[in-house]
């Protein structure tokens, strides 16, 4: 934590460490969520252009000022569609595009995925290992990180394929043994997928993708902290054995900021309780959560503000190996959020502009 305010230009951050004209805020990096299946009302495996663009800017207002949209395991036909319309709003079309916040990429969560790890995902849309098809989806769109379970016949060479075109591999949904883990890590995977959840259970003598995970240092540890997905004692101990590599994700789907109701996420009908997303059968379907609660709720059981805003902002980013993103420093760009102590946030810059409630940027030049 650096005493002093910080100093915007245009898109840039151009000093740090100045005398400050007040007290009592906190400047940090915009957050960086890598995993949200939609928001605010939004679907985004069936969202338009319009529609994923409202999502840019609600995001913003929440304090998120880059995010990697998710897509389930679905029909090719829909996530080719998902594909192309993620893709031309990442590129800035149609109008609009260019503000809120920034989409680095997509995140394929299947189909290549563990039969008995499912989770929420659609049992029918599950697929084996299969180049072909995995070489038409990363085709249709901007994909940049890839969940799949290791263990497949066939899983090992497309973990070879995505780090070769520098796609993140992101292991997940998985029955893999602690062996198969190592064999994927070895060969260029580099994260993991909500820890603990869709993975084979931690054994005394077989500690699986989990265990795996938090003792290897190349490793970054995605968790949803929400209350519903880890115990309170497991978000502990996963601070306690990896704290620099853990990534705060939301998971989020349509509910979130909205409240409890009735949402789709992809195929598959969901309700939420009390803040808890679940299917019929009372699977867990993702999360409510926005980051920013992430972070609050992280802190609320003793993590350190700073490490549980770079949880959910540097080390993100640091996956996609987006640069620019989830950092405050001079030369960087002017993507903040103001807090307060209580972590309550005060206002929100995407590349220099200032964010209104609505998620709608006003001019620059700060």
């Amino acid at each position: 934590m650096v005493p002093g305010d910080v100093a915007v230009v245009d898109e840039e951050v151009v000093e740090v460490g100045l005398v400050p004209a007040r007290s009592g805020r906190i400047a940090a990096p915009g957050l960086v969520d890598l995993q949200v299946n939609g928001y605010a009302g939004c679907d985004l495996l069936a969202a338009d252009e319009d529609e994923v663009v409202v999502t840019c800017h609600r995001l913003a207002a929440d304090g998120v000022t880059a995010w990697q949209p998710t897509l389930i395991t679905a029909a090719e036909a829909d996530t080719t569609r998902a594909l192309q319309v993620l893709g031309r709003v990442a590129a800035g079309i149609p109008s609009g595009a260019r503000t809120g916040a920034r989409i680095l990429g997509v995140h394929l969560e299947g189909p290549f995925l563990s039969s008995h790890r499912m989770g929420t995902h659609p049992a029918e849309h599950r697929r084996d290992p299969d180049a072909a098809l995995l070489e038409r989806l990363v085709s249709a769109g901007p994909v940049t990180s890839v969940t799949l379970a290791p263990e497949a016949p066939g899983a090992l060479a497309l973990v070879d394929w995505l780090h070769e075109r520098e796609i993140v591999v992101s292991l997940g949904h998985s029955d893999a043994t602690a062996a198969q883990a190592h064999a994927a890590f070895n060969r260029g995977a580099a994260t993991v997928t909500h820890e603990f959840n869709a993975m084979r259970r931690f054994r005394p003598r077989d500690p699986g993708v989990a265990g795996v995970a938090l003792v290897r240092p190349d490793v970054v540890v995605q968790v949803i902290v929400d209350g519903h997905h880890l115990a309170d004692d497991t978000v502990r101990l996963v601070w306690e054995v990896a704290g620099p590599r853990v990534a705060l994700v939301t998971d989020a789907i349509a509910a979130a900021g909205l409240g409890d109701g009735s949402y789709r996420l992809g195929d598959v009908e969901v309700t939420v309780a009390d803040g808890a997303v679940r299917r019929a059968d009372g699977t867990l379907a993702g999360s409510a959560l926005t980051l920013l609660e992430a972070v609050r709720n992280c802190v609320s059981l003793g993590v350190p503000q700073a490490a549980a805003i770079r949880a959910a902002s540097t080390v993100p980013a640091g996956v996609l190996r987006a640069r620019r993103h989830g950092r405050l420093e001079v030369g960087g760009r002017a993507d903040l959020v103001v807090l307060d102590d209580r972590l309550e946030l005060h206002g929100v810059l995407v590349a220099g502009r200032e964010v209104e409630s609505n998620g709608r940027p006003t001019a620059g030049g700060r």
